[in-house]
């Protein structure tokens, strides 16, 4: 099984980057305001705190879960972000996030081919998470909003296509 030494520094950062990016291309597709903000975010730090502590969680997962718990790990797959996504509108993080999780896609495949299908899938399931997360076009508080938008459902399926 693969870990964190398994890979170069900057393969590592795309790695620690991706829960993040795989979050935040839903929320680019469909903006859903503050609280619909908040509630996205939410998704992916949550599906992090689980694969800690879960036991049947893949170990690569496991592995960059606890990695992203520390300061340092954050900070870099923050500082990596930002220098990625510096002056993007919401269309372009979208792109760029879903191109990240293509490039993500080929290091597992070429580093940890054994990790690869259980680390996408995780990130498949942030994606779905962080769609499910608030209700896109309803009033105040996303009341009488659909669940999953068209536009987040088409980008669950360019992401699952970027994957593999």
């Amino acid at each position: 099984m693969a870990d964190k030494s398994s890979f170069t520094k900057e393969e590592w950062t795309m790695l620690l980057e991706s829960p993040m990016m795989a979050g935040m291309a839903i929320t680019a597709a469909d903006p859903s305001g503050l609280w619909g903000l908040l509630k996205e975010s939410f998704a992916g730090g949550t599906a992090l705190a689980k694969a800690i502590s879960d036991p049947g969680a893949n170990p690569l997962v496991k592995a960059l879960a606890a990695d992203f718990s520390t300061s340092e790990a954050r900070s870099i797959a923050r500082d990596g972000l930002k220098t990625k996504f510096a002056n993007s509108q919401p269309a372009e993080v979208k792109t760029k996030s879903i191109e990240g999780l293509r490039q993500v896609s080929a290091v597992l495949a070429a580093k940890a081919p054994g990790d690869a299908a259980a680390f996408k899938g995780w990130l498949r399931q942030i994606s779905q998470g962080t769609a499910e997360a608030a209700s896109e076009g309803g009033g105040l508080l996303g009341l009488g909003g659909v669940q999953v938008s068209e536009a987040e459902k088409a980008t669950l399926a360019e992401i699952s296509q970027a994957l593999g």
